[in-house]
């Protein structure tokens, strides 16, 4: 029987990673360490530095810059791919914005315009994603984004990311529909509270990574080890059926109230 955890032969494109503590380097390595072959996308010239070795150590096909709200830039990436490999077998989308003025104020204050960007950024650059992803991928293949328990209950401090990842889960849910046809599913990957940069940025986090611990039933944080776990079993022929769906990896936080 053929080892459906294997990712041997598929090419996948990680969108998202910023350093070594980011989500999707967690899940980047686990589909590398399968067999993967990975185009990596950087944010811009600042960020290079950080993220190129990691691409370096995951042996990269292509090492591309990704600014979603630059004009042109996506399709850049995703004409790289097709000349590169004509195809394409799995997508992570791990990226998120919201400007601070807005990510710390309450909902009723946030501006349009930030409200905008953070909608932008954080879903619709993946639904431009999937969109590109949806002609490389003729024999079907994995769409994955990552959202976060606060889109389906209120977290305090989460605030204006809070209807964006909801926004971004029911995307999910409607590609799933669409794309499902030609064989693609998409998901979403909601870990539970870990350090990362982005994370960094919600007020009072350390407490709530405290009482995650606290209050999930294994006690436990998760970390990026743990995501890339799920994110490479998802890009992999052993989820073929699966598509729609968030996947919690939280050490079953979300099941409390």
């Amino acid at each position: 029987m053929d080892n459906i955890f294997s990712l041997e032969g598929k090419k996948g494109l990680v969108v998202g990673i910023a350093n070594n503590k980011s989500i999707a380097y967690g899940c980047a390595a686990a589909m590398r360490k399968q067999g993967a072959d990975l185009a990596i996308t950087y944010l811009n010239d600042k960020a290079e530095k950080f993220v190129r070795p990691i691409a370096e150590e995951l042996e990269a096909k292509l090492f591309l810059p990704l600014d979603v709200s630059v004009e042109g830039q996506l399709e850049t990436v995703f004409e790289a791919v097709e000349k590169t490999w004509g195809k394409l077998d799995f997508l992570l989308h791990s990226i998120a914005f919201a400007p601070k003025e807005d990510l710390h104020g309450r909902i009723v204050d946030c501006s349009a315009a930030g409200f905008a960007l953070a909608m932008d950024i954080s879903c619709h650059s993946f639904i431009r994603m999937s969109k590109l992803a949806e002609p490389l991928m003729p024999d079907g293949g994995s769409l994955m984004t990552v959202s976060y328990y606060g889109g389906r209950k209120v977290v305090e401090n989460y605030n204006l990311m809070g209807p964006v990842k909801a926004a971004l889960e029911m995307s999910v849910k409607y590609m799933a529909s669409e794309l499902g046809p030609k064989g693609i599913r998409v998901n979403a990957i909601s870990p539970g509270p870990l350090k990362t940069r982005a994370a960094s940025g919600i007020a009072g986090f350390d407490d709530l990574l405290e009482q995650a611990a606290k209050r999930a039933p294994q006690h436990q944080l998760v970390d990026i080890d743990d995501c890339g776990a799920v994110a490479a079993f998802l890009a992999g022929d052993g989820s073929k059926t699966i598509t729609g769906t968030t996947l919690f990896v939280d050490a079953g936080y979300h099941i409390i109230g």
